[in-house]
């Protein structure tokens, strides 16, 4: 045995070596399938962190989850290439500015204006052909990512195709023809570039669609009343034989555009009463007329449009708000369906959860504000289990619906019985108040001597009290924000945005009234130095009393109503950015095609004055272009053309406008102005004043004190008890215990009508529902029921009842 032992060979016999070399087969299979695992692993975790980040953003989790796109979806919303895009519109936009016609000159008026510096041909259209590229990338990226399926459905890429097919064609032309062809369409399609770049834009564009067949009908009433009213006019303003008596038929009435003008121009009270002052002075009854279709048109029909917008428009700010956050709870439940998917989560679990250690390599990669993130860690060591549920997992991401609280650092503690009390007397809430009683004293003081040297030629104005007061009010400024440090501690005063204010303006009106002392000395009666250094004393001095006058917003905050205004203000400004890129881009739009219809229109009569009103034994009509001197008012460049639209908007002598330029080039031109109207300032105002209201209200409400929810819900159901009786001409029951029983079954009823009432609402969600339903990375893979309150939180009454299925990856 041992020599047949020495004699066996040295490797093994081949029913062994198959046998090894299978488990080395199965070792190596058993490799991959762990390099797989591991493999899918990464990929959930990074699909985790994309739906986590689209949740943050309100973004749609409707694009591509495969590995490569995720990397490409990351770099492409990165801060980078968001602001790489942004200042790419910016510039593109930006480039009207110094194109020809250039707006680079002092004034744009047409007397007085010097030939403007227009860029070499080549130069404006580089940077345009660099921009091209920009969006050329841009429009791929977000196609590659949505899928080709959704690309073809999605209107606003083939819009955003089309717009750059049509501005590279219009660019190679400019540039064949040298720069100097007068129509670029190009210009005109800019802002489509900063309108496709806006999800609220888009959405706001959408509900101002809805909005226009209602307000369709009532501009269509408003053309009836004014062709009426033109008829009516032009019968009872028809010229005659006496000359003297056609005054009103010469000025206003001499033909149906002119007697539409007319019309139209009172209906905003432009020429309100000028254009009835010469019927009216024949005969007063005339004015019955103008009162009527004053009174029918502007105050019911234009306050009827702006009643119809307010109401189409009530609720949208509230439905972006649920509707984003309805879209940050299904971007976050997908990222739990795929964290429960990871292979290290137990199988023998009934319910879908989550270990908590995948979550924090989740959090650890994604981009999020850091006080949230902190906030999720800290909940996160609050559980004792190493898994976490749907519920749960919805809870910790919660913290991205609240707002920061910020924590003021604490006051100095005095040992001091002496600092204590001046602790207590400085920080007293009183104290600001005998600020704001003083800052008012300086503001009166101030207006009273200024009042009192209006009338003063320079020569004879004493600067002596002016000076002395602002010296006194700034030496009490500067005491009151020591004796604020010295009561809340600097780190603490700081913290109130109130104070910063305060401070820094007490700090630099310190700085300008040493400056003066240092150069003018100090005040003394007859205080009326020469003009010395920078600034002359008296522009100093009316520098100090303007940061003075700025430094009293002070006391908005103490003033509830009042900071409630403000803060109302302040949201509007971040609400109405959709709205105010929408007017951007209509302002864009007809400044260009102003410039290509009028420039070079108006042309000066010549070296009028404002005090020579006469050209060539030619006295100027009152009221026209010519006599108010309109001349800056043009479009001659891209900023005039802003300016002059700006002016047309606010109706105030609009009138003459219309007639100024349908003199210098054709009469069409009212119909470029009247569309201009239509669409600044009687849509655009009226969506401002209705954004205005609903956020207005919004605040009242959260600021006044109702009643609970309970009481308000019992308080309905009565009442819609007793007006279901009355509807139904029911006699309510004058037995106690038969009004017992009937009122339980009424209760029963409006439950149940309380119930279809908040199954209707499901339907105002179902669009965004749908599109998780048919993600397009998740038509493979199998169903898992999804709670909706999950998705949508806690206080969503319409939504906790309902079940949804979503297809979501495994």
């Amino acid at each position: 045995m041992e020599a047949g032992a020495e004699a066996e060979p040295l490797l093994p016999p081949r029913r062994w070596r198959a046998g090894r070399g299978l488990w080395r087969e199965r070792g190596r299979a058993r490799s991959a399938a762990e390099d797989g695992a591991g493999a899918d692993n990464d990929l959930y975790i990074n699909q985790a962190i994309v739906f986590i980040e689209d949740a943050i953003q309100y973004r749609s989790i409707n694009h591509r989850v495969d590995s490569k796109s995720l990397w490409l979806y990351r770099w492409y919303y990165s801060r980078t290439c968001q602001w790489i895009l942004s200042f790419t519109i910016t510039v593109i936009l930006a480039l009207a500015f110094v194109e020809e016609p250039s707006s680079l000159t002092v004034t744009s008026d047409v007397r007085y204006r010097l030939p403007a510096w227009n860029p070499p041909c080549g130069l404006t259209e580089s940077l345009e052909l660099l921009c091209f590229l920009v969006f050329v990338v841009d429009v791929s990226v977000k196609s590659y990512l949505i899928g080709w399926k959704e690309f073809w459905k999605n209107k606003w890429l083939m819009a955003y195709i089309l717009t750059l097919i049509v501005s590279l064609a219009d660019w190679i032309v400019s540039l064949s023809f040298f720069c100097k062809e007068s129509v670029r369409i190009r210009r005109i399609l800019r802002p489509f570039f900063l309108l496709q770049n806006s999800s609220m834009m888009k959405k706001t564009l959408k509900s101002i669609n809805s909005t226009l067949p209602e307000m369709a009908s009532v501009l269509l009433l408003l053309a009836v009343h004014l062709s009426l009213f033109t008829m009516f006019a032009m019968l009872l303003f028809a010229r005659t034989k006496d000359n003297q008596q056609d005054k009103e038929w010469v000025v206003y009435f001499r033909n149906l555009p002119d007697s539409l003008t007319s019309l139209l121009v009172l209906l905003t009270t432009a020429n309100n009463p000028d254009v009835m002052m010469p019927a009216y002075s024949k005969n007063r009854a005339y004015s019955i007329f103008f009162i009527l279709f004053t009174v029918l048109g502007n105050l019911f029909l234009m306050n009827l449009l702006t009643a119809i917008i307010y109401n189409q428009f009530r609720g949208y700010l509230l439905k972006s708000v649920q509707s984003s956050l309805f879209r940050r709870r299904l971007g976050i439940r997908a990222a739990f369906e795929v964290l429960s998917s990871l292979k290290e989560t137990p199988a023998s679990a009934q319910q879908s959860c989550v270990s908590v250690g995948a979550l924090l390599q989740v959090l650890q990669k994604a981009e999020m504000d850091s006080r949230c993130k902190q906030a999720i860690m800290r909940s996160l060591k609050m559980y004792s289990c190493d898994q976490l549920s749907a519920a749960q997992f919805q809870k910790l991401f919660e913290e991205l619906d609240k707002d920061a609280i910020k924590q003021h650092p604490p006051s100095p503690e005095y040992q001091s019985h002496f600092m204590q009390k001046m602790q207590f007397a400085f920080g007293h809430p009183y104290f600001g108040y005998l600020g704001n009683v003083v800052a008012l004293a300086n503001i009166i003081s101030i207006c009273v001597v200024l009042v009192l040297d209006a009338d003063k030629q320079p020569s004879e104005r004493d600067d002596f009290f002016l000076g002395a007061i602002n010296c006194f009010f700034i030496l009490y400024y500067l005491l009151e924000m020591l004796l604020k440090i010295l009561a809340m501690g600097l780190k603490r005063y700081l913290s109130y945005p109130s104070n910063r204010f305060d401070g820094l303006l007490t700090v630099i009106l310190l700085i300008l009234e040493i400056a003066t002392f240092a150069v003018y000395g100090f005040p003394h009666p007859g205080w009326r130095p020469e003009f010395m250094g920078l600034l002359s004393l008296w522009d100093m001095v009316r520098l100090v009393n303007m940061l003075i006058v700025f430094r009293f917003l002070r006391i908005i905050p103490n003033m509830k109503f009042m900071a409630l205004v403000v803060t109302t203000l302040l949201d509007l400004v971040k609400n109405l950015r959709a709205f105010a890129g929408i007017l951007v881009v209509v302002f864009y739009a007809f400044a260009i095609t102003g410039i290509m219809l009028f420039k070079g229109a108006v042309v000066p009569l010549g070296n009028t004055s404002a005090a020579n009103t006469t050209h060539d034994n030619v006295t100027l009509q009152c009221g026209t272009y010519e006599q108010l001197e309109y001349w800056p008012n043009n479009f001659d460049d891209f900023a005039a053309a802003v300016v002059t639209l700006w002016d047309v908007m606010v109706v105030n002598n609009w009138q003459v406008f219309l007639d100024a330029f349908s003199r210098y080039s054709s009469p069409w031109a009212k119909v470029y102005f009247v569309a201009w109207w239509l669409i600044s300032s009687v849509i655009w105002v009226n969506l401002f004043v209705a954004l205005l209201l609903e956020n207005f209200i919004h605040k009242w409400d959260r600021r006044c004190q109702r009643e609970s929810l309970s009481g308000i819900e019992y308080q309905r159901t009565v009442e819609l008890m007793f007006s279901l009786w009355s509807l139904f001409q029911i006699k309510p029951p004058n037995n106690s215990l038969a009004l017992v029983s009937v009122g339980i079954i009424m209760l029963i009823f409006c439950h149940a009508l309380k119930t279809l009432i908040m199954v209707s609402e499901q339907s105002e969600f179902s669009e965004l529902v749908s599109r998780l339903q048919h993600h397009p990375e998740f038509g493979k893979l199998p169903r898992r029921p999804i709670a909706l309150h999950s998705l949508t939180g806690k206080g969503s009454s319409a939504f906790e009842r309902v079940e949804i299925h979503v297809k979501i990856e495994n």
